[in-house]
């Protein structure tokens, strides 16, 4: 299964966006990852509607965007016209996860679930027949440059178990070109990343690093 590259926004130069966006899609990256957090469920706030209105007009990626908010259902419908196409909703948030994920369908937008570090598998099992990627983080929600967790490899290898060969299993926090085949050989194959990408010194070549890596 091929390795989807994930550059997370949350670690570009703010004022170099497009530029730094560019140059990612053009070595080949096939997604931006986009971390929008609300200040409650997650401890940070990050950015919103309008920069991800202004990006979709410099890119053709695909947008990503992970909501770290509590009550998502109020918002969808707006991340969804500013060009969001994957839309993932956490299970610890406050919303019916359920019918929001019906909501995001309902949009013509792919729906993920994402899953903090201390939250077990099983949460997400009742939606897996639902939900189009499912999103463990290997990091707790709501802040950057955190080092990997190495005992969410074991929900990975149960998640590919569960969901066989062929879904989407995501993985976000701490990956680096020198621990990348942790969540790959675990089972993950959209690999977020962002200080190892926005924060390197030539983002576009650690982009090709990375496609190199799992060729």
């Amino acid at each position: 299964m091929a390795i989807i590259v994930a550059p997370s926004l949350l670690a570009a130069d703010f004022t170099k966006l497009e530029e730094q966006i560019s140059a990612v899609e053009a070595a080949g990256a096939e997604y931006l990852h986009l971390d929008v957090m609300d200040g409650h469920l997650v401890p940070n706030i990050s950015f919103g509607v309008p920069v991800i209105a202004s990006l979709r007009k410099c890119s053709n990626m695909v947008f990503d965007t992970h909501l770290m908010i509590s009550e998502p259902h109020k918002y969808v419908k707006a991340f969804a016209d500013a060009g969001a196409d994957i839309i993932t909703i956490h299970v610890e948030c406050d919303s019916d996860v359920d019918k929001t994920i019906d909501e995001i369908h309902a949009l013509g937008k792919k729906a993920g679930l994402a899953l903090n570090p201390d939250a077990d598998l099983s949460r997400a099992v009742p939606y897996f027949d639902k939900i189009d990627m499912l999103l463990i983080m290997s990091v707790y929600a709501g802040f950057g440059g955190q080092k990997y967790i190495m005992d969410v490899n074991d929900k990975i290898k149960e998640a590919r178990k569960l969901l066989g060969p062929d879904f989407d299993i995501q993985v976000d926090g701490g990956i680096y070109l020198s621990n990348l085949d942790v969540p790959v050989s675990a089972g993950a194959n959209v690999i977020v990343a962002g200080s190892a990408v926005f924060g390197s010194a030539d983002p576009a070549q650690a982009v090709r690093d990375f496609k190199a890596a799992t060729a």
